[in-house]
């Protein structure tokens, strides 16, 4: 069902150049907190896990043929952590690499190619990004500028290696922030320079129905909770001044979700801005496109994340 409240493209206070830099900084860091934690009992998985779930069972062919580029990596969000489940599943993190002993045996089938990911963003954050890269030989970054709506065609085909790779675009929390116009200019660019079994992959934990303001509403109270956590795993106690004595994070957090929330767009919605972007070839070039989209549940009864792929058949 449609829901009940229009699209609106509101603003978020963490998108003005005025917000300052270092509460952008733990505003980001909470949410890849809310993307990458899981709480035993509380959540079936982290939102990471279900997403590296999503593209497992939606790409078509061995994962190792794709190489994945996310388009507004910002500091890195759950991208690392994406990367660790497709790659790793079932290992858990900091887990030591088997002895040679234990691998005997399980040289006979060999694994199957890990899939690289590419972090890129309008405003790169390289010296975040190579750490992420540091800890994984499957990320990589492209540490100047990259406009998503007018990727420079050389890095796409870099990254093919030559026809032996596909690309899938990727948004991660990031979709909504684009205007009508702009998000056509995007889906364009990826319509007119996909190949077969390319696409795009949009991914969000908010949605305009009653679930997603929910959902914010807890986030803004997880913080409360996690703060000296999270302050005591940064090395910054300041948050705490900016969580409870000044609590610009939780309010921030909980209003911008909210917006958030206006600002998602249905299936329908980004359908609509496929069929008007435009792009090569017209509506011919656009019947050869398969959209597919769903919701998964990491925390009942609100926590959800919603998403939408679309691939050149």
């Amino acid at each position: 069902m449609a829901p009940l409240i229009p699209r609106m493209h509101v603003f978020e206070i963490a998108d003005f150049p005025w917000f300052p830099d270092f509460l952008r900084a733990y505003f980001q860091a909470a949410l890849t907190a809310a993307w990458t934690t899981h709480i035993p009992i509380l959540q079936d998985s982290s939102p990471a896990r279900l997403v590296a779930y999503v593209l497992s069972t939606r790409l078509p062919g061995p994962l190792g043929n794709y190489t994945i580029i996310d388009f507004c990596a910002g500091g890195g969000g759950p991208t690392p952590s994406i990367e660790h489940h497709l790659n790793h599943p079932g290992r858990r993190r900091g887990a030591t690499q088997p002895s040679a002993s234990d691998q005997k045996g399980q040289d006979e089938t060999a694994p199957p190619p890990p899939i690289k990911f590419i972090l890129t963003d309008l405003h790169p954050h390289p010296h975040l990004w190579a750490e992420a890269a540091r800890q994984s030989a499957n990320i990589e970054y492209v540490p100047y500028p990259v406009d998503a709506a007018n990727v420079p065609g050389a890095l796409v085909e870099r990254h093919r290696d030559g026809g032996k790779k596909k690309v899938l675009r990727l948004f991660n929390l990031s979709f909504h922030h684009f205007d009508d116009a702009l998000a056509m200019r995007i889906l364009k660019g990826t319509v007119d320079g996909a190949q077969e079994g390319e696409g795009f992959g949009i991914f969000e934990l908010q949605d305009r129905g009653i679930a997603g303001f929910l959902s914010c509403c807890l986030f803004g109270m997880a913080t409360l909770m996690m703060a000296p956590y999270f302050a005591l795993l940064w090395g910054e106690p300041l948050a705490l001044l900016f969580t409870y004595v000044l609590p610009i994070l939780p309010v921030v957090l909980v209003f911008d979700g909210w917006m958030s929330c206006l600002r998602t767009r249905t299936t329908d919605e980004v359908v609509a801005l496929l069929k008007a972007c435009g792009a090569e070839g017209g509506q011919e070039e656009i019947a050869k496109w398969e959209i597919t989209s769903g919701s998964e549940t990491f925390m009942w009864p609100v926590g959800r994340v919603n998403w939408i792929m679309g691939l050149k058949k």
